[in-house]
């Protein structure tokens, strides 16, 4: 599965690897609803917001020092009574999935929150993303509800299924 797998904080020299890696999504598919690529001082800008703070975090997952995917929790919602509550994000490289990477880096992310004061965890799916459901259920995230026809890319409109996740909720066994 991920033997060669290594975790770590993003580091400014990810910046690159991680506009590449999202850019496929924002060119290619629905599951972002950006509808221009990200450039890579976008991506840097990014990175200087993470990991000051103990519940916004992002890591990279590397296999042979190759950037192969990354996780984020990020603010929620802006107003601060929304502060204890997170959105996680995942994204691999496209040559990347169905390796188990996706898992371990989520396994990681939640591993590291579990000493915070993070409440509730939302993954908010652009559908259909079959792959995505299955992997925030094993992490014990349900479904919350979905808003039908939020997003509209490639001259379609798409439906979000929100799911949520309680920090006293298990996470799968390895």
């Amino acid at each position: 599965m991920t033997t060669n797998l290594s975790i770590r904080e993003a580091t400014q020299d990810d910046a690159t690897a991680l506009a590449d890696i999202y850019n496929h999504y924002v060119r290619e598919t629905h599951i972002t609803f950006d509808l221009e690529p990200v450039t890579v001082e976008n991506r840097e800008v990014m990175i200087e917001g993470y990991n000051k703070n103990a519940r916004h975090r992002l890591f990279v997952g590397t296999d042979n020092e190759q950037v192969v995917g990354y996780v984020s929790s990020s603010q929620f919602r802006t107003k601060p009574a929304y502060d204890l509550s997170v959105e996680t994000t995942i994204y691999l490289d496209q040559g990347m999935t169905g390796r188990g990477y996706g898992k371990k880096l989520y396994e990681h992310l939640f591993r590291e929150l579990e000493a915070t004061d993070v409440h509730r965890y939302y993954g908010i799916i652009a559908l259909p993303n079959q792959a995505s459901i299955e992997l925030h259920r094993e992490f014990g995230f349900v479904e919350k509800g979905i808003l039908t026809e939020v997003g509209y890319k490639f001259d379609k409109y798409w439906d979000t299924l929100w799911m949520e996740k309680s920090e006293s909720d298990e996470t799968i066994d390895d």
